[in-house]
């Protein structure tokens, strides 16, 4: 299952290089359901999701290169390029009434932001998620300074939807 919030960002983090960071590009076989393919560096996944914003049913299975490239030329749309920092989010805050209810548990969540910049035809797109253990962390997430905007609930932000876009 993956669980995750969206975010548009405000603005970037000053240290931005210091993070490790993935070159990625992804294409859709399908949008409904989700079939897309994925180049991470140097490796490559077929992945299905299943409906949903916040929470939805994921699984990815491992290809070679030569069958990414076969199936990336059946793809429908737009193929999609980005580069992904991973950010660690040192102290991660919640709503309070959340915290009451966990205590010292939270001190254990280790979270983090992929912020994905993308590459042309959305070079000023920049899209912020993190992933969570569960829903009830996920609504009590409070975004950090340098978001902006939450579009978890906004399908127009799903890469698969962007992949339409003309």
């Amino acid at each position: 299952m993956e669980i995750e919030r969206k975010f548009t960002v405000r603005t970037l983090p000053v240290n931005l290089d210091s993070y490790p960071c993935r070159i990625i590009e992804q294409a859709y076989l399908n949008t409904d359901p989700v079939v897309r393919i994925r180049r991470e560096d140097d490796s490559y996944y077929l992945t299905y999701k299943g409906k949903g914003l916040l929470a939805r049913e994921e699984y990815n299975l491992p290809l070679n290169e030569e069958s990414y490239y076969h199936l990336r030329e059946k793809a429908d749309g737009n193929i999609i390029s980005k580069k992904r920092y991973v950010i660690p989010i040192e102290h991660p805050q919640f709503d309070p009434t959340y915290v009451s209810s966990k205590g010292n548990l939270i001190d254990q969540f280790s979270l983090c932001v992929e912020l994905d910049i993308f590459e042309p035809p959305f070079a000023t797109l920049i899209i912020a998620e993190v992933e969570f253990p569960d829903e009830e962390t996920a609504e009590a997430f409070l975004p950090l300074d340098w978001f902006s905007q939450d579009v978890t609930n906004d399908p127009a932000y799903h890469n698969s939807n962007l992949s339409k876009v003309r």
